[in-house]
Parts: structure tokens; sequence; C-alpha cells
């Protein structure tokens, strides 16, 4: 007798091991370069558009330009290789995007004008913008069912590390270096996390789902699955388990989920690019301080408050659910901007003081920093790995990420603008409806927590398991 079993239940059954945190290492450093970049191209601008001694000054437009084109250009990176790596397979790729990514960042390091700085910001966002939809497949692929939110949150939780870098890096070499110096050093210190794995993800085996379910190679998959638990299991899954649907079948039943994944995303790095990049602009306006030391220090309290958030929702991403850890967190951010900008006594754009306590309404807004990442940050990244087929996978949180990244730009190139123009309360104003809009529409995402990829999406990929039936005349 028989009876039918998930082709991959071994391995979701899997317990955690060390295979697995191998892989989360090599994925996640090229995330810890994307928040270090995210934090220090603030510094870099304030420093090139400051009253300080650079070999060139940015104006207002070419701030919002440079600041913006590495994330207008991670959406061309997003989409490009999310379509290599579900054509052509996860590991032929790996490791090219980080390449691409060094390259731009020593490139910006010795940049000499605009120009130079613009193009090389342009070069580094499609490597940045290559990582996501690679790394967060190959992790979602290798993770057991139990511990799958956990691991792909912690790829995208490596961000919480290099903020923090980023912000301790900056202090230092402002305090010892002159300026003209310190936004050279702080670009160039991006290639450093990539060229130490770059290596490593070149060796890393193609997934056993890819392996099996599109190209057919089971020897490819048997290689993977010894990683994860130490020994080689033959899949047996044949050609009848090749996913023969087409782009036009996968969007008339995932369509969906593709928008709802990919407009959540949207709404969510509105806020965080806005508020992130330029934390440095923003938060001198509530506390008052002279030094460019104390105002880069003060401006990345920010950073490490919401480095906890990351690591609270990678680990209880499992337990409570993807989705209700991002709708709670798009109601506190919208809760938290509203609070601020309720409590800001303004006339026009001209901030002129708060009803309460300057260091709390500080302390308030930086806790939208933690709800970001214990929220939609972490959960936004975690749906589209689960959501979609693997023989469109990586296309579909590309198509995410991608759209997400579009509303980074919008925010990155409209938010100097909109400082200008209806200050920092109208600001906050918008972020909390943005936030509450983010809120809703999650609503509609299905609960991936503790099934099988396979089951999440409805993908039929059936062995048949031989039953032992005991002789009639045993005991």
């Amino acid at each position: 007798m028989y009876k039918l079993s998930n082709a991959f239940s071994e391995l979701d059954r899997a317990k955690l091991s060390w295979g697995h945190i191998k892989v989360m290492i090599v994925s996640g450093l090229g995330f810890f370069t994307d928040a270090y970049d995210l934090f220090v191209i603030g510094i870099v601008l304030m420093l090139l558009s400051g009253p300080y001694q650079t070999s060139f000054h940015l104006s207002g437009h070419e701030i919002g330009a440079v600041g913006a084109s590495s994330l207008a250009f991670a959406m061309i990176g997003q989409l490009l290789f999310g379509k290599i790596a579900d054509k052509y397979g996860r590991k032929k790729i790996y490791g090219i995007e980080l390449s691409i990514l060094i390259i731009g960042a020593l490139l910006s390091a010795i940049s000499w004008n605009f120009e130079s700085l613009l193009i090389s910001r342009i070069f580094l966002g499609i490597g940045i913008g290559g990582d996501y939809p690679v790394s967060a497949t190959i992790m979602s692929e290798y993770a057991n069912a139990k511990d799958r939110g956990k691991l792909v949150g912690l790829v995208f939780a490596m961000q919480g590390f290099g903020a923090i870098t980023a912000v301790v890096a900056s202090v230092i070499l402002v305090s010892y270096l002159p300026a003209e110096i310190t936004w050279r050093a702080l670009l160039a210190i991006g290639a450093i996390p990539p060229l130490s794995v770059v290596y490593l993800r070149r060796k890393v085996p193609e997934t056993p789902r890819y392996a099996l379910l599109v190209s057919n190679n089971q020897e490819e998959a048997k290689k993977a699955s010894k990683i994860i638990i130490g020994k080689e299991i033959r899949f047996n899954v044949g050609n009848n388990g090749i996913n023969h649907l087409t782009f036009r079948e996968f969007l008339e039943k995932y369509w969906k989920s593709l928008f709802i994944a990919s407009f959540a995303w949207f709404l969510m790095d509105i806020a965080f690019y806005g508020t992130g990049i330029y934390s440095s602009f923003i938060v001198p306006q509530m506390i008052s301080v002279d030094s460019i030391h104390m105002k880069i220090l003060i401006s990345g309290i920010p950073y490490f408050v919401g480095a906890f958030g990351y690591f609270f929702a990678a680990f209880l991403m499992d337990s409570l659910g993807r989705k209700r850890i991002q709708i709670q967190g798009f109601i506190a951010m919208a809760a938290i901007y509203l609070i601020v900008a309720l409590s800001l006594v303004s006339n026009g754009k001209d901030v002129l003081g708060f009803y309460v306590p300057k260091y709390l309404a500080f302390l308030i807004y930086s806790l939208s920093f933690f709800f970001i990442n214990f929220g939609p940050n972490e959960t936004t990244f975690v749906f589209p790995t689960e959501l979609f087929p693997t023989k469109y996978r990586s296309t579909s949180h590309g198509i995410a990420a991608a759209t997400g990244k579009a509303g980074a730009a919008l925010s990155t190139y409209l938010f100097p603008l909109a400082l200008e123009s209806i200050g920092i309360r109208g600001v906050l104003f918008i972020l909390s409806g943005v936030s509450m809009l983010g809120a809703i529409i999650s609503i509609w995402l299905k609960e991936p927590a503790g099934k099988s990829l396979e089951e999440i999406t409805e993908e039929k990929v059936a062995i048949e398991v031989p039953i032992s039936v005991p002789h009639p005349y045993s005991n």
C-alpha cells in the first residue's frame, strides 16, 4: 500500500541546523550593506551640501537625485535578477549581484563631481536590487517549515547590524578625519561586507526545490539536501513534478497576492526610506545640536532603537505569524507619526516647538523605527518568498521588491522638497495616512506560517510512499 507525501517533507521537518545558519549568514551580508548604505548616504549628502570643506557641493535637487538614484535603479536589479534566477537558476547568478554592488561602492568613493557620484550610485543600486529576490528565495527554499520565517527574517535582519555599523563608523571618521576624506571612506567601507562572502555565494548549490521542480536535476537536489540535514535525499519526483505553469496562468491564479504584497511594500518603503535617509535632516529639528559629531550620533539613535525590531520580528515570525506582525506594525507607525505631528507647534513649515518635552517627542519618533522593523519592513520581505510557486518565486519577489523601491525612490526624491514646502509636521501627517492604508491592505494577505511552501502555493508535488502493513497473523 502507498500514501501520498510532499516530496520535500523531510526537508520541511528537518531541525534547525548549522547548514541553515550558514546559508542565512551568506545570504544576509548583502542586506548588511543595504542598511549601512541607507544611513551613510544621508551623512554623505549632509557633508556634501553643508558648510564643510569638500571637493564639490550638491544643490537641493542634486541631493534628491543622488539619494533616490540607487533606490530607483535597485528596481531594475530586482526585476532583472528575479527573472534570471527563475529562468536559469539561483546558483548560476548568485554572487554576481554582489560583484556589481562592490564595484558601485568603490566607484562612488572616488567620485569627483555630481555626475560621477550619480552614475556610481546607479551601479550600486542595481547590485543592491539584485540581492533581494535571489537571497530571499534561496533562504526560503532551503529552510524548514517550522523556522522558515525566522531564517528569512534573519537574512533581512542583518540590516540592523548594518545600520549600527554605519552610525559608529560615521561618528569615528568625522571625529578624526576631514570631511573630504570622511565621505569617501564611508562609501568605500560599503564594499567590505560583500567582498567577504562573494566567493562563498558562488559555492552554494542550487536549491532543492528549483533543482527538482524547474530544472529536474536530482544530483543538484541531493547536494543541497546534504548541506541542510547532513545526508543526501533521493527525492524521486520525476517529470510529473515539473512546474509547467505559464506566466499568464501564474498571473491569473496569483495576481491578488502579488498585488497586495507589492502594494504593502510600496507603502512601507515610502515611510521607511523617507525617514531613514533623511534622519540626519529631520532629527536636528527635534533635538538641537551644534557639532557634526552629535548631529550624526543623535540622528543614529532611531537606527539603534530600530535594530531591535528586526530581531523581535524574526524570532516571533513563526509564532505570531507574518500577517499579525505586519498589521500591528503599520498601525503602530501610523499612531506614532500622528502623535509626533500633533505634538508639534508649527506655523506653516517652520516648527516652533512641541506641546510635550522635545526629548519625549524624539523618543516617540524613534519608536517608529522599532515598529517599522518589528512590522512591515521584515514581513514585506518574507511574504513574497512564500506566497508564489517555485517557477515564479524569484520573479514575484523581484516585482514586489521593485514596487517597494518605487515607493522608496519617490519618497527619497520628494522628501527634501516636502520638508521645505509643508515642513516636518505635514510630512508626518502624510506618513501616518500611508501607514494606516498599509494596515488595511494587509488584511487580505494569506498567513503562511508553519506550512510547507507547496501547501501555501498549492503546488501538487507529491510522491508515493510505501506504508508497512502488519501481517494478518502477526501479533
